[in-house]
């Protein structure tokens, strides 16, 4: 049974003001966090080139940058840029300022519904939800990744499966959904997907190294991407896959497929992140 936890505040987040037919602002900061957290930035980046676009044309990618963190005590202000109106395809660049600089820029491409090829890889083979731990406690017990994430936002039940971690090829498998149900609003739930598939991306690339760092790293998301191939319900079980192909240059990379309960693979997403290593406490002595 879903706990009596809330999506009310990620909801009311995502319901952006509207200042005209092109500029939009967000209401409500949900995080305590010392930045505004990247993922929501994204969700309402997406919210917002959405809302210009016809109903009937649903996101199929995002590629997003971060310029600067965000100060969660300041309104964003949401611009969108119409650069593609076509038979199939509407593109749209949402860039987020907030006072008068812009710290964030995202393309989005929209698609209407078309018949075509239909093949995908297939789901890992995981235990379901059920009985799994959740990630706060893996991060809990974990102080090697806890600096990666430290908040489960109340609007996510999210669950991990540890046992996937080790190995030749680690990777990092966490179910998720909402909290409650969701409306019946296909833009609202792949906006709440991007929001939680920044929550633990970056925390798939350490899972390589065997070395871990004495005192821990910077973390920051440089860029984010998806790609969403199927329709999606956020408030219905989803496993992210993820894996970390590469690190170098204090930078490291990550990679996930989202997958149903069932198996139907419905998104896949990438991200790059800084993960500089902290320089020792300054001694006095």
């Amino acid at each position: 049974m879903r706990t009596g936890r809330t999506v009310e505040p990620l909801l009311e987040a995502l319901d952006l003001d509207r200042l005209d037919d092109v500029t939009f602002r967000s209401r409500a900061v949900i995080d305590s966090d010392q930045r505004v957290f990247g993922g929501l930035v994204v969700a309402q980046a997406l919210m917002a080139a959405g809302r210009t676009v016809g109903q009937t044309r649903r996101p199929h990618s995002l590629h997003a940058n971060f310029l600067h963190g965000g100060d969660p005590a300041a309104p964003l202000v949401l611009r969108v840029e119409n650069l593609r109106d076509s038979r199939a395809f509407s593109t749209r660049r949402t860039t987020v300022d907030q006072g008068g600089a812009a710290i964030f820029t995202m393309t989005t491409s929209f698609q209407d519904d078309e018949p075509g090829l239909s093949h995908q890889t297939p789901m890992p083979s995981v235990d379901g939800p059920g009985g799994l731990p959740s990630w706060r406690n893996r991060l809990a017990s974990r102080a090697r990744y806890g600096t990666i994430a430290h908040v489960e936002w109340t609007a996510l039940e999210m669950r991990c499966d540890d046992a996937a971690v080790s190995g030749e090829n680690p990777s990092l498998q966490v179910w998720l959904r909402t909290t409650a149900p969701l409306p019946d609003d296909s833009l609202l739930h792949a906006a709440v997907l991007a929001y939680a598939s920044d929550l633990t991306m970056l925390a798939a690339v350490p899972l390589p190294d065997e070395t871990d760092l004495p005192n821990g790293v910077v973390i920051a998301t440089l860029d984010h991407a998806m790609w969403f191939l199927r329709d999606l319900r956020v408030d219905q079980w989803l496993l992210h896959d993820q894996t970390s192909p590469a690190a170098a240059g204090g930078r490291g990379m990550a990679w996930g497929r989202v997958f149903r309960e069932d198996g139907l693979l419905v998104a896949t997403t990438a991200q790059e992140g800084l993960l500089r290593p902290r320089r020792p406490p300054h001694d006095a002595t």
